[in-house]
């Protein structure tokens, strides 16, 4: 036992460089490249969570103005309409102005032309009247024989 302890013991011995150089390179791994390396990954980390940030500010400003832009489009549209209505209700009340001009022009011309077309009647009963004696004498005359009288047919 003696001896397995020895050979133990030079084996620990003929260790201790191999464990003081690994200690050392643990540390010098430590300090040349997983501190920059980490410090280097914090960085780009925070770049990164900056980035998406500030691209979600970005987009919560569009989206905010978008709404705006689409207020104002919803407002001007609405505005457009009101005119329009408000403008085809004028142009029908001026039709419906002008027509019932037109119409009651149209009645008295109507009117007129009944009151002419009446006398017009008038006076061509008058003179019918007046012609059909006369040419009742003519068909008389002409229907008698020559010495009668028209008076003394009748």
């Amino acid at each position: 036992m003696n001896e397995i302890l020895n050979q133990l013991g030079g084996l620990v011995l003929g260790a201790v460089p191999t464990m003081v150089l690994m200690l050392l390179l643990v540390v010098s791994y430590g300090l040349l490249v997983r501190r920059p390396m980490e410090r280097v990954l914090n960085q780009r980390r925070a770049r990164t969570t900056g980035a998406v940030e500030e691209a979600q500010k970005a987009i919560a400003q569009a989206e905010t103005r978008t709404a705006a832009y689409e207020d104002k489009l919803r407002k001007a549209r609405a505005e457009i309409l009101a005119s329009r209505e408000q403008k085809l209700k004028q142009w029908s009340v001026e039709r419906d102005q002008a027509l019932a001009g037109a119409r009651a022009a149209t009645v008295e011309k109507v009117k007129t032309a009944k009151g002419e077309i009446e006398q017009s009647v008038a006076i061509a009963r008058l003179q019918i009247d007046g012609t059909s004696a006369e040419l009742s004498e003519q068909v008389l005359r002409a229907v008698m024989p020559p010495g009668t009288r028209p008076e003394a047919a009748q």
